[in-house]
């Protein structure tokens, strides 16, 4: 009987693991591959009624109390607040968003997921940029909801359409840059309640010692110190100057300064602890 050679394509999934096939996928192929987990990252929201309530609910809800609940004392009307928060409220959604991609890879892990995807002959790191890029699309759905919502309640955007669609470029260049802290937190938190815990006290304080709601001014004078160099309030206050028409030089630079500090220090380290786990 003739020997019959075996290659990387005839052998089952794990023996291709094993050869390292799937770390020799081309470009192309692993672009498909990303592709296709993206998608079925996205497809499953349908099944999941939480995560619409998320990307959904969550936002409406926090733009209608804040603004109607808080709105009057915070800047004398609600409309007047609307145009100053709005930009805020977005940044913090934006960020808080980025934990949905802590809590995906944490569940896709502790549920085996990961192990049945390394055994397919796919790029090793399709099943993390998959993850990522899905939860990037949703972060384009959240802002569309949040701005056309604060269109209706009559919020004024200062630079027009220009304005809008470089705001949403600014908030997607920052949530994909805070999505490598969110997976490095997911891939070393060893459940799902510890990804909240860890990325809550991470993220919330950083929120809310910003610029986000109220102005450095009303602050006192040794937290504006703190409030000045936070990153959320470069980033809100960017957004505000994108939308409202307020300045945009320094505030956006700065912004992207982060967005770049916080893409070099965690993605290096998300990636090393994807390869201990994948």
């Amino acid at each position: 009987m003739a020997a019959t050679t075996l290659t990387p394509e005839r052998l089952p999934g794990p023996a291709v693991r094993r050869l390292g096939a799937s770390s020799r996928v081309g470009f192309a192929a692993a672009m498909r591959h990303t592709g296709t987990l993206a998608w079925r990252n996205l497809v499953q929201i349908k099944h999941n009624p939480m995560e619409i309530g998320d990307l959904s609910l969550q936002p409406i809800m926090f733009l209608l109390l804040f603004v109607y609940v808080f709105g009057g004392q915070m800047a004398g009307s609600s409309h007047a607040y609307l145009q100053y928060a709005l930009s805020g409220i977005i940044v913090q959604n934006g960020l808080f968003a980025t934990l949905n991609t802590a809590l995906g890879l944490n569940a896709d892990i502790t549920k085996g997921v990961f192990d049945r995807l390394r055994s397919l002959p796919i790029a090793r790191s399709a099943p993390l940029l998959g993850r990522v890029v899905a939860d990037l699309v949703k972060q384009v759905w959240s802002l569309v909801l949040m701005l056309g919502l604060g269109l209706l309640m009559g919020f004024r955007p200062g630079h027009g359409v220009p304005g809008i669609l470089g705001a949403m470029a600014l908030m997607l260049v920052f949530a994909l840059a805070m999505s490598w802290l969110s997976v490095l937190i997911g891939l070393v938190a060893k459940s799902a309640e510890k990804v909240q815990i860890i990325a809550f006290v991470a993220i919330f304080p950083l929120t809310f010692s910003s610029s986000a709601y109220v102005t450095v001014s009303s602050m006192p004078g040794w937290m504006q110190a703190w409030v000045k160099v936070n990153p959320v309030t470069a980033l809100s206050d960017a957004m505000r100057g994108l939308l409202g028409g307020g300045a945009i030089g320094a505030p956006l630079v700065h912004s992207l300064i982060w967005a770049a500090a916080l893409a070099l220090v965690f993605f290096p380290l998300a990636l090393r602890a994807y390869a201990r786990r994948a």
